[in-house]
């Protein structure tokens, strides 16, 4: 497939009460659906199968199209197809929304039988390891009981170790892409500024925004700025924007943008109004802060003690929201067990992004590792 590939994104629901699945906060949830895309064929053997874990604000279309008029291809699709980091031609590719997202997968958005109403914030608090028992029921679902690979960076690095440690038997190789082993103290931070900055906006309802059709759309707006200032850099804002002002040639002397990156910022956060929902980001960023593998199995090499599959770790060196020190931390705690493990260090500008935008580095990295694996 090619970046002009139609793809169509299907969906599989489960957890049909009673029979709802059981999430780690010990509540209950069902029935559940999962949007999810496939790219590629299985192989007979079904030995030739790679999930692609995205991260916050990702979806399930990694590559191709929806349609021809589609603007944009999928998130990853200069990673994913043809001759690519990620072969289609050679391997299976799964990608599924996660579970509290509102790109299709059950989460805020999504109707509560219970009320025929939208959940909002009666929509139970989960945890990266729910959304992975999710991925692992629409597997069995497509009869896949091991995967070559499960990839994924940022958020989908963290599903990725989940992977690895719950179902070691399911797993041969892992990519853990720009992530850490446990959300830090400064993450948090950024994340918890975010969720206020939403739930501030008196628009916010109490999470009832959808009974007047209207998003808190100032305060998801200001969370989505500064959610993307961590993912840049100060060199990359250096050469992208420096001090120049937007369309001005002196300060305005007033409240206005006078910056470019003060515009930039605005225009991110004004998009991402139009195609995400407030109410998943604060169900997603509360997954991310709560993710812990220290604090879950009592150390970082305990929880990599009964892994079995071979693990790839990369970072980038500008990475200032999950630092290569922290992808170095995990690198040491699979050596001290003993795991198989590879580790790149990309030297990059581009910030926590890097993940999405060294193509080429990421490709020659990731080919050479599955044709080992």
């Amino acid at each position: 497939m090619d970046s002009n590939s139609i793809v169509q994104t299907r969906t599989f629901t489960f957890a049909e009460p009673p029979d709802e699945l059981q999430l780690e906060c010990d509540a209950k949830l069902g029935p559940i659906t999962v949007a999810y895309e496939t790219y590629g064929k299985l192989n007979d053997k079904k030995d030739n199968a790679i999930l692609i874990c995205h991260a916050l604000s990702g979806d399930a279309h990694v590559a191709g199209r929806h349609s021809p008029d589609d603007k944009k291809p999928g998130w990853w699709d200069n990673m994913v197809g043809d001759g690519k980091g990620f072969d289609t031609s050679k391997y299976y590719v799964i990608c599924s929304n996660i579970l509290g997202s509102c790109y299709g997968t059950t989460g805020p958005t999504s109707i509560d039988p219970k009320t025929n109403k939208s959940y909002g914030v009666l929509f139970p608090i989960i945890t990266v390891a729910d959304m992975v028992n999710v991925q692992a029921k629409l597997l069995d679902n497509l009869g896949i009981e091991k995967l070559l690979c499960v990839a994924g960076g940022s958020l989908g690095g963290m599903q990725v170790m989940e992977w690895a440690i719950s179902y070691p038997d399911r797993v041969c190789s892992s990519m853990v892409i720009a992530s850490t082993a446990r959300q830090s103290p400064q993450a948090i931070a950024f994340d918890a500024v975010g969720r206020n900055a939403i739930t501030s906006d008196t628009e916010w309802n109490s999470g009832d925004y959808h009974l007047k059709n209207k998003q808190p759309a100032k305060g998801l707006s200001i969370a989505r700025m500064i959610g993307h200032i961590t993912y840049l850099s100060d060199e990359s804002m250096h050469e992208k924007f420096g001090r120049r002002l937007q369309e001005k040639v002196e300060y305005g002397y007033d409240f206005t943008h006078d910056f470019q990156i003060e515009s930039y910022l605005a225009y991110k956060g004004s998009q991402f109004v139009q195609r995400f929902d407030a109410n998943s980001y604060l169900y997603i960023t509360k997954a991310l802060d709560y993710f812990d593998l220290v604090q879950k199995h009592g150390s970082l090499k305990n929880a990599f003690a009964n892994v079995k599959a071979k693990f790839l770790i990369i970072s980038f060196s500008s990475d200032w929201l999950y630092p290569p020190y922290q992808s170095k931390e995990i690198v040491r705690a699979l050596l001290d067990n003993g795991k198989q493990i590879t580790y790149c260090e990309i030297q990059s500008s581009y910030g926590h992004d890097a993940f999405l935008l060294e193509v080429d580095e990421m490709t020659k990295i990731i080919t050479n590792y599955l044709k080992k694996v």
